[in-house]
């Protein structure tokens, strides 16, 4: 988020949109810079902030976990492990990415908007896209440099450049470009699954024909190698794996080695198949705004009925979707496809929207309750400083696993990834809020603003002249 419109302002925060003296950015001049913190939409980034945390819960498996280790986990569903599998990602998985993609949509809007245009010098248009594209730079630094596999930087900054022509569309029209992109996500997945069961159906037909001892069709014969290739995929490989682990447990050149074309190949692979998801939750993002749910201007009935939709609906076919898309495919994944017609995957976006909403609404809810101000407060400012904090839990993770580390890659038990987890969460939730009280910005977004608008950033908080310092 880069600056809030009072026209996005909850009605009792609105007084403090004009606010700011002139140490803390006064809002009446007249050359595009960052929103003072005092102008910020407070339960925005609170948002952010629980999505930031939240994206850990799913990194956290690429980051050190074997991926075999998923096929024994779902074998044995009485173990700690499964448990701990089935709560993550039925409550979580996709849906911090969700939110996270939402309030990217959202804050391209208010970084858009009441910026005012110069006669001379760049325009509020440079503005932005020079912010994207030293955004995807800092995207290749987590993937290239931090050697993180699973950075969303890169994607988020390309996506965001086509956002642009979209930046005045009502919010209505918006829930259609939403569904536009989903749609084309799911007609790509169609086609793919359908193409999979083909080869399933000439790999049994096959099967059968040799067992009679008769001979298979070519194209019959062709099906079954494709499928017997895919199936490779859910058996394990002692000896992949124990390269693996070796690879991710040595010095920086090796990682670097061994995770380069894995990371250059995960890049190109999410420019084309993950743009449409990423836009769809991008667009959503922007109509929730432009409806005043992400500001908190809504009734509390409102976010009431959003929390119990999105979860009553949500966790039920989140359930399902765990089952057939995650354990059920991993077990037998012959099955998955001889059971449904449409690939259950494409239950995705529905689920993950539902709760993205769900877990939203019930953090706003809390929020104007006031049960837990200390908590706000921490998850506020871990909002406001989330790119600092995205980019610091790849320094730690990648730290703490690889062999230029603390090497704890492949190590841990599944369930044991967690500890972490919710010690880089208390972590977050301590320095923020400290960080915060000094300084404007947190050290990453400084930077991001100091090259956005091609000049240094005053960084520390000065404090407001008394009446005695004003006459010394």
């Amino acid at each position: 988020m880069e600056t809030s419109p009072s026209s996005y302002l909850p009605a009792d925060a609105s007084a403090t949109l004009f606010s700011a003296t002139s140490t803390d950015y006064s809002t009446t001049v007249d050359s595009p810079q960052p929103v003072a913190k005092a102008d910020r939409i407070q339960t925005i980034d609170l948002i952010r902030g629980l999505a930031l945390l939240g994206i850990l819960m799913m990194n956290i498996k690429s980051f050190g976990y074997v991926w075999s280790g998923f096929i024994n986990i779902v074998k044995h569903p009485e173990s700690t492990d499964f448990y701990t599998l089935a709560v993550v990602d039925t409550a979580f998985a996709g849906t911090m990415r969700a939110l996270f993609s939402m309030l990217f949509g959202a804050g391209m809007i208010l970084f858009l908007t009441n910026k005012p245009e110069q006669g001379q010098g760049p325009t509020v248009a440079d503005y932005y896209y020079r912010r994207l594209l030293w955004l995807v730079l800092f995207g290749v630094f987590n993937a290239y440099i931090l050697l993180w596999s699973g950075d969303i930087l890169y994607f988020y900054g390309l996506c965001g450049m086509l956002l642009y022509p979209f930046r005045k569309m009502k919010p209505g029209w918006l829930v259609v470009m939403a569904v536009l992109c989903i749609g084309a996500n799911y007609l790509r997945n169609d086609l793919w699954y359908s193409g999979m069961r083909e080869n399933r159906t000439g790999y049994l037909e096959a099967v059968k024909l040799e067992k009679a001892h008769k001979k298979p069709s070519a194209k019959q014969l062709e099906a079954k190698t494709a499928w017997e290739n895919f199936e490779k995929n859910f058996k394990p490989d002692p000896k992949r794996d124990a390269k693996l682990v070796k690879e991710r447990r040595s010095g920086y050149g090796t990682v670097f080695a061994s995770l380069i074309p894995n990371n250059s190949g995960a890049e190109s692979w999410g420019v084309y198949f993950g743009s449409w998801d990423m836009l769809s939750m991008m667009f959503l993002g922007m109509a929730l705004l432009g409806w005043g749910f992400f500001s908190n201007k809504l009734p509390t009935s409102t976010y009431a009925v959003a929390l119990l939709v999105g979860y009553g609906l949500g966790f039920p076919i989140s359930w399902f979707f765990f089952r057939a898309s995650f354990v059920d495919w991993l077990q037998n994944a012959g099955q998955v496809f001889d059971t449904f017609r449409v690939d259950p995957f494409q239950l995705y976006d529905l689920r993950r929207g539902l709760l993205a909403v769900g877990h939203a609404s019930l953090l706003i809810l809390v929020y104007r309750s006031n049960v837990v101000p200390w908590l706000m407060k921490a998850l506020t400012a871990v909002g406001q400083m989330a790119f600092t904090n995205y980019l610091m839990q790849s320094i730690i993770c990648t730290l703490f696993f690889n062999g230029y580390g603390l090497g704890y890659f492949g190590k841990l038990a599944y369930h044991e990834l967690y500890y972490l987890v919710a010690g880089v969460w208390v972590f977050q939730l301590i320095t923020s809020p400290i960080w915060l009280s000094y300084f404007r910005f947190g050290p990453f977004e400084w930077l991001w603003r100091s090259l956005t608008y091609w000049k240094p950033q005053p960084m520390l908080i000065r404090p407001k002249p008394t009446a005695e310092t004003a006459l010394a």
